[in-house]
């Protein structure tokens, strides 16, 4: 009898095989999920873990909710052949949990979490100019385009030859973990900054930051010259002089460096005086007044902002264009595409005259449908939102405007005192435009295809790719994407798509961590940053490009610069084994091809997040 019952214990055994206990990682969103929201962690196994059993844990060590990873999403690496989403959508009830899976326990993540977004608001603070920093830019040389020794690299060949000034370039924020200010940048900054007010609601110390960049745009655009930069990168090769990045230090310093080019930092233009300026600058210049336009609450400021803004776009050379103007060299910023650019402009003038009553709204609708048109012919499907491509607020804003000018919905604007015009509006006989709504929606979807069809080929569902510059703003940009497309469209296919690629960022992603500094239980610790490195602060709130592709690490990443304090203090990069799928992500404060914050990477985080209170 006893033989008899082990054998039919053998046959149950076969038939219902245990699983092994996972041996790995567990990989979530270290911020956390509204309650309402699908919910997703990973398990990123070492060993074929299908059908593992999980278990979400609050902090009391109750357990709340379990269930069983589901299908193998695919190889990450050789260490790691095997990636299991865990499904956590049943989970609703505010509170601070963990995912646990035999001896794996996940970082603690929230459901109901604050926002991030008042750390990233205290990076711009943190990235401000002027006063005790580049005092000496208050009365700068304008000097003539340099020439350089290759088209990519930032040496200088000869020296530079002086045109104009002094002019005023003092304020504004640094671009990046460096001291350099580009109008490319902080106009795009900016109209993020303040459509991040417009469409989210008031908050104060978001407000102070967008603000603070629109003042400096103030002065880089005088109402006839646009200027562009402000310092250089590189000296020479021989030595005769040097740039921003040849020396590692606080920018207080700056002002009484040996340096001269440090002390008193060269200013160029975009063109002469009065003559037509690259599209791309135009467009989202124009853009970043016309947004403040539509927030501004005193109407005369207010309109003071709409004709800055209309200046400079009057002056957009838009035939023969060329090689785009950026950066100085344009290697740092090769921009491409212009038209979204154009087509941003002129939407939020339309909504800006909108809001004021202006009748150059008409003019200004049918100018966006152009170069909406335009875009849709010459250069849609390459890219998705970020600092290169605007086109999904383009398309966003534009339909706005078209509804408003048709009577169909309220302008997105905020009501100027007493409610008039406001946000009524100006309603105009719309002429036939060059596209239509629904060429712009399916644009919008069509860019959001982009980042699905690679987050279906991803084990982490990502829809950047990690294997090239930028992987981080482009996944923001899916999140922005992806909100934009539901508030125009009322469909809500993509927003589970979306919550993914925020958690991507925020740490469910091969490598356990969150790419903004202090946001998450392991975010970053060691950007590539001259003022928290040298002063021991935290960079709180910075946005970092992360993983990139590994074959740029193939020469190691050099020694540490003379002042750099090493990070991490070990040498030993704690991410190595997690390198995959032709990507590496390094936290070393040497690695500015990973780990360096940028204005743009912030803002795009800003308005992807889109608080309502920082």
């Amino acid at each position: 009898m006893r033989a008899v019952l082990a054998v039919a214990l053998a046959v149950l055994t076969m038939g219902s095989p245990a699983v092994a206990e996972p041996s790995g990682y567990i990989r979530v969103d270290q911020v956390g999920f509204a309650p309402g929201e699908s919910k997703q962690a990973f398990l990123m196994s070492r060993g074929g873990s299908a059908g593992a059993r999980f278990s979400v844990v609050a902090r009391d060590g109750s357990e709340v909710l379990h269930g069983t990873a589901g299908r193998d999403l695919g190889r990450w690496n050789e260490a790691f052949p095997h990636v299991y989403a865990l499904d956590l959508t049943g989970l609703r009830e505010p509170g601070t949990y963990r995912v646990k899976s035999g001896s794996l326990l996940s970082p603690p993540f929230q459901v109901d979490p604050a926002s991030p977004a008042p750390e990233i608001v205290r990076f711009f603070h943190g990235q401000r100019d002027g006063g005790r920093r580049h005092g000496n830019d208050r009365a700068a040389t304008v000097y003539d385009w340099p020439e350089f020794t290759g088209p990519d690299t930032d040496e200088i060949k000869g020296g530079l030859r002086r045109i104009g000034g002094p002019v005023d370039v003092e304020g504004g924020w640094f671009d990046a973990g460096d001291y350099l200010k580009f109008t490319h940048i902080l106009a795009y900054v900016d109209t993020l900054l303040w459509a991040s007010l417009r469409d989210a609601g008031h908050s104060a110390s978001l407000a102070r930051e967008a603000s603070h960049g629109l003042k400096y745009l103030d002065k880089m655009w005088d109402g006839k010259t646009l200027y562009i930069q402000v310092g250089i990168g590189a000296g020479d090769k021989a030595g005769t002089f040097a740039g921003d990045h040849d020396v590692w230090r606080l920018p207080e310093a700056d002002d009484a460096s040996s340096h001269h080019y440090l002390r008193h930092r060269p200013v160029f233009r975009a063109a002469p005086p009065g003559r037509p300026i690259s599209p791309n600058l135009a467009g989202r210049t124009a853009a970043a007044f016309a947004v403040a336009a539509q927030v501004e609450p005193n109407p005369e400021r207010a309109a003071q902002l709409l004709e800055k803004a209309a200046a400079v776009y009057a002056l957009a050379k838009t035939s023969q264009v060329g090689q785009l103007v950026t950066s100085l060299p344009y290697s740092f910023y090769p921009e491409k595409a212009w038209r979204d650019d154009m087509e941003l402009g002129g939407a939020e003038l339309a909504l800006a005259a909108q809001r004021l009553g202006d009748e150059r709204a008409g003019q200004w609708l049918e100018q966006a449908a152009h170069w909406a048109g335009e875009y849709l012919r010459h250069e849609a499907g390459s890219d998705t939102f970020n600092l290169y491509d605007v086109s999904a607020l383009a398309h966003a804003d534009l339909i706005k405007a078209v509804r408003a000018a048709s009577g169909a919905q309220p302008a997105a604007v905020a009501p100027l005192p007493g409610g008039s015009p406001g946000v009524s509006g100006l309603r105009v006989s719309l002429p036939p435009l060059a596209v239509s709504e629904e060429q712009l929606i399916a644009d919008l979807r069509a860019q959001l295809e982009i980042g699905a069809a690679r987050a279906a080929k991803d084990p982490f569902l990502a829809g950047a790719a990690y294997d090239e510059f930028d992987a981080v703003p482009h996944a923001f940009g899916l999140v922005a994407t992806a909100r934009l497309y539901r508030e125009v469209s009322g469909d809500r296919t993509y927003d589970a798509f979306a919550t993914r690629q925020r958690g991507w960022v925020f740490g469910a992603n091969a490598w356990g961590v969150s790419f903004v500094a202090g946001v998450g239980r392991d975010s970053i610790r060691c950007p590539h940053y001259q003022i928290s490195n040298l002063t021991g602060r935290p960079a709180t709130g910075a946005v970092v490009n992360g993983p990139n592709k590994a074959s740029l690490f193939d020469e190691g990443m050099g020694d540490h610069l003379d002042g750099m304090t090493p990070c991490p203090a070990d040498g030993v990069d704690r991410y190595a084994p997690f390198t995959g799928r032709g990507s590496r992500f390094v936290d070393d404060v040497r690695s500015w091809q990973a780990s360096e914050p940028a204005d743009d990477f912030a803002a795009i985080a800003l308005y992807a997040l889109r608080p309502a209170d920082t």
